[in-house]
């Protein structure tokens, strides 16, 4: 394991049991977390795609938020320009980038309808396109033979949300001239037993919180690379539990900075929530300019810009243990792909675990589908 988690939070009845029952009788979808995977797209035909260096990715929640997780925190390794289109937004910057030459359009139902008006409104003839989608008979199906564009199957027993490690995203970020195999680390995760305690006393200590009352879970994030890999954890937590008036509200604060806005809530305020502290041990050294340091402030002398950043975290952690208020902590060791591929494993794990003990299904979301039904109606 390459990332540390600490916890102050006096921990509950282990799940070691339902763990081991999960890990006995896996869902399919666990098979995309292993390196054994067959992908449905051959990694000669994708070699061709590989040159290039502009590159659109259109899609809506799990079908781009785990690409972009991947792309925002592997920035520093990808020398390619990835353009996301996850939203419907008429005034977006992405209208002006006319220097796309590849697009690759993600829907696992092949009709989703922001994916098809931003596909219609933005893919020119010049360039390529790659479709995945699991629908044999869909409006990207039909696109896909318009555009003679090459088409990989969505496998139909992968959620959106939990396809981050399958086609969804490992065709990016083979695209990103990134390593997939290393993102792997399912099969070793499951024999390391500092991971599976770590996360058998997270899911217990979660479900301890939930059960007096604290469902707002806010994530303390110290890295800004990370910000997408928490909108993909928003996805994942908030659709899978959120069921039967039960749930997590996941919220994202941008640390330190909301030290000078949300933090005097989260210490005086309601006492309904619980924290995650998040951050990445960087090894850039980027320092103050000692000539323009006041005689009042010489203590900046020499430091860096990180560790001032962490100086900040561990202050607030000290603060936060002697007002008791509940939270865990994750340190990532190393950026790259296998600590990326570790939080991904980690947090479905969670959350699988989490919805079986709270007895709801983590795998559907049936109250959106009543969305898309009126705005079809509307539209019609």
């Amino acid at each position: 394991m390459i990332f540390k988690n600490f916890l102050n939070i006096k921990k509950s009845k282990t799940v070691k049991k339902d763990f081991l029952r999960l890990l006995k009788d896996q869902p399919i979808l666990f098979e995309t977390l292993k390196p054994t995977y067959k992908y449905s797209y051959s990694k000669k035909i994708i070699k061709k795609y590989k040159k290039f260096s502009n590159l659109r990715i259109i899609g809506m929640g799990g079908s781009v938020l785990g690409s972009e997780a991947i792309y925002n925190f592997l920035k520093p390794k990808i020398k390619k320009k990835i353009t996301f289109v996850s939203n419907l937004n008429s005034n977006a910057d992405y209208f002006d980038n006319k220097n796309i030459n590849l697009n690759l359009i993600i829907s696992k139902s092949g009709n989703t309808l922001e994916t098809i008006a931003n596909a219609n409104t933005l893919i020119d003839k010049k360039e390529k396109n790659i479709i995945v989608t699991d629908a044999k008979n869909s409006y990207l199906t039909n696109l896909a033979s318009k555009l003679k564009a090459e088409i990989f199957e969505h496998k139909n027993y992968v959620g959106g949300r939990y396809s981050v490690l399958s086609e969804v995203g490992m065709l990016p970020a083979e695209l990103m001239n990134l390593n997939e195999r290393k993102f792997k680390q399912f099969n070793n995760l499951i024999k390391n037993k500092n991971f599976i305690n770590n996360l058998v006393n997270n899911v217990s200590t979660t479900l301890s919180l939930i059960k007096s009352g604290k469902q707002t879970s806010i994530i303390l994030n110290y890295d800004e690379q990370s910000e997408n890999l928490f909108k993909w954890y928003q996805q994942l937590i908030a659709e899978s539990l959120g069921k039967k008036s039960l749930g997590l509200l996941p919220v994202v604060s941008s640390m330190p900075k909301d030290n000078h806005s949300l933090m005097q809530l989260y210490l005086d305020g309601p006492n309904k929530y619980f924290y995650t502290f998040f951050n990445v041990l960087e090894n850039r050294n980027i320092k103050i300019k000692n000539d323009g340091v006041l005689n009042t402030h010489k203590f900046l002398k020499n430091l860096s810009i990180e560790k001032i950043k962490q100086s900040q975290m561990i202050a607030t952690e000290k603060v936060f243990i002697s007002k008791k208020i509940p939270f865990r902590s994750f340190r990532i060791l190393k950026r790259n792909e296998q600590s990326l591929g570790e939080l991904f494993c980690f947090f479905i794990l969670e959350t699988i675990l989490l919805g079986r003990a709270l007895n709801v299904n983590p795998f559907d979301q049936p109250s959106v589908e009543l969305i898309k039904i009126e705005t079809k109606k509307i539209l019609i």
